[in-house]
């Protein structure tokens, strides 16, 4: 089953969004296996927020496991993730 994963960061900033994916984009993996799709941008309350769509919840935490070193040398380290069922996934 598909699932939406929405990632508020408290305090996240566009310069470190954007160094996570270049340095997740510098591995052998990225895409990570089961990555649907992506979105993020300002959360509007002066953190980051990022919305994925996995292919399961499992695929999603073996993702954040091993990107877990990447978003702590980013300097992302409170994220706060929430997963729920996605009904149907478009990807253009």
């Amino acid at each position: 089953m598909a699932v939406i994963v929405t990632v508020e960061i408290p305090g996240g900033t566009q310069e470190q969004y954007e160094e996570t994916i270049r340095l997740l984009e510098a591995t052998d993996w990225f895409p990570a296996e089961g990555f649907l799709a992506h979105a993020a941008g300002p959360d509007g309350s002066g953190g980051w927020r990022v919305v994925d769509f996995w292919e399961s919840e499992d695929a999603f935490l073996a993702f954040a496991e091993r990107a877990r070193p990447i978003f702590e040398g980013a300097g992302v380290r409170t994220i706060l993730p929430t997963v729920q069922e996605a009904v149907n996934v478009i990807v253009k």
